[in-house]
């Protein structure tokens, strides 16, 4: 979180005031206030989304997401190697197959990756648009529609960037975003699924309050379409994402500035290039992505950054839970519970995946974090120390 003001404590207050921190129904104590309604109404605004629901987190997000689409028992989804834990483990949790697939320089699945993981049995792609930037959509979409395949996007990561005018989330059936602390914008804890499907939006609204379908204002007489379970959202959380939503127009348009300043700097640094951005006008830039010339150098890279204090992600050396090669949980099925492999069977020996581009790209990869409210002299600051890092390791004399 990194403006955090006034404005927030208002809409806080406001749910204190009334003591309905709960978001469904006591209509006549409430005074009117509905902040959960109100933080899924601006997200819809901000992306052009027909439909949003706001639930406990984006893990839960694309949880519903995945539910509200039709993916189920025993479905293949493709999934990317190189996202966070939870997308994986969301698929599992509603009984599906994760077959993993092979990714490219945007750090997301690629179209062609995509179309060699197809197997008879797929259901569908769960797309995870990373590190603040978009996939390659016209590419995707291609393979996508060839095959009739439900697309689910994980915008865990990319709230508020977009593909040719259209927001991430918004391109398949149902889409996710994460408002966790570390996100864009932040409820401390939240999510958003939207859709501009209505009979999906409805699944999701009843399947993350128990199956209540939310008609009429007694809770006790609700109707239960379909089972669900709870993944609410508190009013409180949502008081505070309603504000965050608020801000990201001006979040993205300074963080686009600086990584501007940073790619404008390290440029011309040998050695050094930039992950692809499909769509550089659609960038909502909360990260630099740098690519090494291997995974060496990379390594060579990351200590002189830890030598010279200088913060960034690299998740070849650092078990960060974003990388398959830090899931031997997943790929061993550890688990206190059954899973659908145990009934259907991994449909990929997950200890031997075929995904050459992801451990070549991820191996090379360098991210930094962006941050909306730094000067001018810190972006300059962090632009030298980087380019002095990348000099040492690449052997180039500065």
């Amino acid at each position: 979180m990194e403006f955090f003001g006034a404005d927030e404590r208002k809409e806080i207050n406001d749910v204190l005031e009334t003591g309905i921190l709960f978001r469904y129904n006591h209509e006549a104590i409430r005074n009117n206030i509905y902040k959960a309604r109100e933080f899924e109404a601006e997200v819809a605004k901000l992306v052009g989304a027909t439909y949003a629901h706001a639930v406990s987190s984006g893990s839960t997000a694309a949880l519903c997401a995945m539910v509200a689409a039709g993916i189920g028992a025993g479905d293949e989804v493709i999934v990317p190697p190189f996202t966070y834990i939870a997308t994986i483990e969301a698929v599992l949790m509603v009984g599906a197959l994760p077959v993993f697939a092979d990714i490219d320089e945007t750090l997301c699945l690629s179209a062609d990756g995509i179309r060699k993981a197809i197997t008879p049995r797929t259901k569908g792609v769960c797309l995870v648009h990373m590190c603040g930037q978009m996939a390659d959509m016209d590419a995707i979409m291609a393979v996508i529609n060839e095959h009739n395949l439900v697309l689910v996007e994980d915008a865990g990561q990319a709230m508020g960037a977009s593909y040719k005018g259209v927001s991430t989330g918004l391109w398949g059936k149902t889409g996710a975003y994460s408002f966790d602390f570390f996100k864009i914008a932040t409820a401390g804890e939240g999510g958003i699924m939207v859709t501009n499907d209505e009979k999906a939006y409805n699944y999701a609204d009843s399947y993350s309050d128990h199956g209540h379908d939310h008609i009429g204002s007694n809770r006790g007489m609700e109707q239960h379409p379909v089972l669900g379970f709870n993944y609410r959202i508190s009013e409180l959380h949502a008081a505070v994402g309603l504000v965050q939503t608020r801000r990201v127009p001006e979040i993205i348009q300074n963080n686009n500035a600086h990584k501007k300043q940073l790619m404008t700097a390290l440029g011309q640094v040998p050695g050094v290039s930039f992950a692809r951005i499909p769509d550089t006008n659609g960038d909502s830039a909360t990260f630099l992505n740098l690519l090494l010339p291997d995974t060496e150098t990379a390594g060579r890279f990351v200590a002189e950054l830890n030598a010279a204090g200088v913060g960034g992600f690299n998740y070849w050396f650092t078990n960060m839970y974003h990388f398959i090669n830090q899931w031997d949980h997943i790929k061993e099925m550890r688990t206190a519970s059954a899973l659908p492999i145990e009934k259907f069977g991994a449909p990929q020996d997950y200890n031997n995946l075929d995904i050459p581009n992801a451990q070549a790209v991820i191996g090379r990869l360098v991210s930094f974090g962006i941050r909306a409210t730094w000067t001018n002299d810190e972006v300059a600051a962090l632009a030298a120390n980087i380019e002095a890092a990348a000099r040492k390791a690449t052997l180039v004399e500065a």
